[in-house]
Order: C-alpha cells, then sequence, then structure tokens
C-alpha cells in the first residue's frame, strides 16, 4: 500500500522545511524529548486508537511510531558512518517498503516506544560527545548531495517535529471520526 511517501523532487525543499518546524530550538533537546512525547501517545490513548488509520493511503499512528523507530536506526548508522569513515556514500531508504515490510501496524505501539528510546539514548549521547570538527565531517547523500554531521543534526530534530505534529492530527481525527 502506497502512504506518506515524501517525494524528494526538491531535496532542499525537504531541508528548509525541516529547518523551519524546528526554528531556534535546540536540535539536540528536540531529540532528547521525543521518546517522552512518544510515550504520552501510547499512555494517553489506547492501542486500538493508534492502529487506526485516518486517511485512506495514510499512515497509522503507530506506523508514524514505527517509521521514527526506522529512522532512529537510519540516522544512527548514518552519524556513525560519518564519524568513523571518510566521506561515507549515504543511500536513502524507502521508507514505506521499511514501514510495510515490518508491518509495524501490527506491534504494540509501547514496545516500538521503548525500542525508540533505547536507540534514541545511545544517539543521542554520541551527538552530545561530538567536537566541533566532528561536525564538519561529510558524507554524499544520494537524493541531497553533500551532507554534514551538522546538517544532519537539525534535519533528524525536524524529522520528529513533523511527525509529532503528524501523530497529533491523526490522533485528533480519529477521536472526532473525521477520517476518511
Amino acid at each position: 500500500m502506497k502512504t506518506e511517501r515524501i517525494e524528494l523532487t526538491d531535496p532542499n525543499a525537504y531541508i528548509v522545511k525541516l529547518h523551519g518546524l524546528l526554528g531556534g530550538r535546540d536540535p539536540i533537546e528536540v531529540l532528547s524529548r521525543t521518546p517522552d512525547v512518544l510515550r504520552g501517545f501510547v499512555e494517553e490513548h489506547a492501542a486500538e486508537t493508534l492502529h487506526t488509520r485516518p486517511f485512506e493511503g495514510k499512515w497509522t499512528p503507530c506506523e508514524i511510531i514505527g517509521h521514527l523507530l526506522d529512522t532512529e536506526w537510519v540516522f544512527g548508522y548514518r552519524m556513525r558512518a560519518i564519524l568513523c569513515d571518510d566521506r561515507p556514500q549515504i543511500i536513502g531508504i524507502d521508507q514505506e517498503k521499511w514501514v510495510d515490510a515490518q508491518r509495524h501496524n501490527e506491534r504494540e505501539p509501547r514496545e516500538l516506544v521503548e525500542a525508540f528510546t533505547a536507540l534514541r539514548r545511545q544517539n543521542v549521547a554520541l551527538w552530545k560527545r561530538m567536537t566541533a570538527s566532528d561536525l564538519e565531517r561529510t558524507c554524499q547523500h544520494n537524493e541531497r548531495g553533500e551532507e554534514s554531521l551538522a546538517t544532519m543534526l537539525p534535519l533528524e530534530a525536524g524529522h520528529d517535529l513533523s511527525h509529532i505534529d503528524q501523530i497529533e492530527r491523526y490522533v485528533a481525527a480519529i477521536a472526532t471520526g473525521a477520517t476518511a
């Protein structure tokens, strides 16, 4: 099923969007808070609600949480590859296939958040240890071109904010029955 695919016809537009969501906030602070925000969703809403597809062709809130878990693996790998290797090649993922193949909507939302939290804790600790010189290290992203760790950090935080907003909107739509 085709769902939330963001077409990267203009990678710079995607970067601008995520930077705009972050505004002047500290990216590490945003990244550090996301596990608590996700935990709040699973504590406040029944798993049945989080497994509900609010709009045809769109992810469920649970699938969005699963996507955040997937991207935590991916960002963690990319961060380490850039930090440890010289200008590594970074390949984008097909997020639809990842969400569908892993059947995130069949999983317990709390389990997804626990796994996300464990990975995020490790990744934030590494971000905090990085020096200014580390942040200058770059990769060659197959969709966005040359990208540094300093560029990647706010993108990851903006990505979190984008999907947190999406979960909030979808849960509200489910609660009001305003679904397709």
